[in-house]
């Protein structure tokens, strides 16, 4: 399933960067631009996106009537602010509004896939979830909050959260081991996600890989809980 996206951006030129980036993520679908206030409320009426990528300065106001305008209508969107804006009250306001990210421009593809792929994540994690304790709830709501003392300082890319996800498929190994698709499909996440964070636990010891060759095809890699000798 993928998660729709409205982009609201008055610069045509950066509209379609945005919508091309957008659509190199994967898991995502552009369901409208937008290029005035004015239109992107009558496409969140409309379309009720799941993300909403806005821009903060148009010509009939402030991008962040949009957002407050969702928050007052209680949808269930989430808004990556993206603006050249850098002083500190507009991301002040950006904040208390709840958005998801900030992003300035010009937008690097990097950042951009990262906000995105966090996004997902975040999303997909809550789908997936029935019940929560203080520390899955920390997690949600502090996704980059430093690691606690004597707990081990997780690399960029690497959210505790979806690391106990991964730790808890092997808790249940299989004699054939994982894939990154199938770990993926068991949290939630795609591959690429997925396989970060089988290699970050392979790195560490947790795991190991293993080229496994089938009849037909390339061969796959395939994870396995670290036997302890």
């Amino acid at each position: 399933m993928d998660f729709s996206v409205l982009i609201v951006e008055d610069d045509p030129k950066i509209a379609e960067i945005h919508r091309h980036f957008t659509e190199k993520v994967g898991g995502f679908t552009v369901v409208g631009l937008a290029d005035s206030l004015v239109d992107a409320e009558k496409m969140c009426e409309l379309f009720e996106p799941d993300l909403v990528l806005l821009d903060l300065y148009f010509p009939d106001g402030l991008g962040t009537e949009i957002l407050w305008r969702i928050r007052a209508s209680r949808q269930a969107t989430d808004v990556i602010l993206i603006t050249a804006a850098k002083e500190l009250e507009p991301l002040q306001e950006a904040m208390r509004g709840g958005v998801f990210d900030y992003i300035l421009k010009p937008v690097m593809f990097s950042r951009f896939k990262e906000a995105l792929e966090s996004f997902r994540e975040h999303r997909r994690s809550l789908q997936t979830e029935t019940s929560l304790d203080q520390k899955d709830i920390d997690r949600l709501l502090h996704p980059y909050k430093d690691s606690q003392p004597g707990e081990p300082a997780l690399p960029k890319g690497i959210d505790a959260f979806t690391l106990n996800k991964v730790q808890g498929v092997f808790e249940n190994p299989h004699p054939d081991g994982f894939s990154a698709e199938e770990v993926g499909a068991k949290i939630g996440t795609s591959r690429t996600t997925a396989r970060r964070y089988l290699e970050y636990l392979t790195v560490n010891g947790q795991l190991t890989a293993e080229l496994i060759y089938g009849a037909v095809g390339r061969p796959e890699r395939r994870y396995f809980v670290r036997r302890v000798s």
